[in-house]
């Protein structure tokens, strides 16, 4: 397995080049793109030739509408990990340029699919579309693809209880912070990574020290408190992670702090990183710090008793 940078005018690597390919941002790696993933490796097997999926990076909305741009939903190394994990042989990261953005359907095709990849065959979703405005469709792909003797695939959209499957699905879900529903979708645990970093350390001072997660490069679920499991050193902590603000000490500083139920230790500098499981309640303002010390107990079991039932699935 490999991963291989794309740029246009530069030649591929030829481990890359004759396979079958799968193109898109696959942002989430959900379920509709493990069937596409699916479905690439299956062809490639059958045709005795390498499995290729082709992603970009940054997203090409982060270049084209910077100011609207949502934080995505794995990190591009997160992304590689989970589609390698489907069974693609070989990642191909295509830098997003304004040049690659402004190429048309057909140049797309031309120089992407034909020139740099030299595909075999080329396997896509039921609403895919490429090229400069998105001008470019399936329709248009399968009209390419017969014209240049390249086999098209188009997988049908994947539904889960009656939803369709998709990464701003996930988003909304995760925005309500609906992290349960979100895993339906994905296939997994919702999961973001940050950096501890000093805070107020005002959950020591109560009885439940919390590790403050910075520089998190992914989307953040909505306020709340979530049962959670946390990974450090390749160990698994059942956890506790509140998200928003500390409305009892009149603290409205948007926070993501994380308790790891049992742990021990400095994680000070260290990087965290956290699987969501459930939404346990919402965050609201309690009387007296006592009665937020009874609410956080109440928290604390339900979250254990959530996580440690996870980790003990077969």
């Amino acid at each position: 397995m490999a991963i291989f940078p794309l740029f246009l005018e530069q030649p591929l690597a030829d481990a890359c080049r004759g396979g079958v390919i799968t193109l898109g941002n696959f942002d989430g790696v959900h379920l509709g793109h493990r069937a596409l993933l699916a479905e690439t490796v299956r062809q490639a097997k059958e045709r005795d030739l390498s499995s290729v999926a082709v992603t970009f990076d940054p997203h090409p909305l982060e270049v084209l509408r910077p100011e609207s741009f949502q934080p995505v939903l794995t990190t591009l190394p997160h992304r590689v990990e989970l589609i390698q994990a489907a069974g693609i042989i070989h990642v191909a990261v295509i830098q997003t340029t304004s040049a690659f953005l402004r190429l048309g359907a057909d140049d797309f095709f031309q120089k992407i699919v034909l020139d740099l990849l030299a595909a075999a065959a080329v396997v896509e979703g039921w609403n895919f579309c490429f090229g400069k405005g998105r001008e470019g469709t399936t329709q248009t792909l399968e009209d390419l693809g017969r014209a240049s003797g390249v086999g098209v695939t188009v997988v049908p959209p994947r539904e889960v209880n009656d939803r369709l499957v998709s990464s701003s699905r996930v988003r909304q879900d995760l925005l309500a912070g609906d992290v349960a529903d979100a895993a339906l979708l994905l296939g997994r645990p919702y999961r973001l990574e940050g950096r501890v970093e000093r805070g107020q350390q005002r959950g020591r001072t109560i009885g439940f020290p919390t590790a403050n997660l910075f520089h998190v490069p992914t989307l953040i679920p909505g306020d709340g408190v979530y049962a959670a499991i946390a990974y450090h050193n390749g160990k698994a902590w059942p956890a506790a992670a509140n998200i928003g603000p500390n409305p009892t000490f009149g603290e409205q500083g948007h926070k993501l702090e994380v308790h790891l139920l049992g742990f021990q230790g400095n994680l000070y500098g260290q990087m965290l990183t956290v699987d969501f499981l459930e939404r346990i309640r919402a965050t609201h303002p309690f009387a007296d710090v006592q009665e937020l010390i009874a609410q956080i107990r109440k928290d604390s079991e339900r979250a254990e008793n959530i996580a440690t039932a996870f980790l003990q699935r077969p």
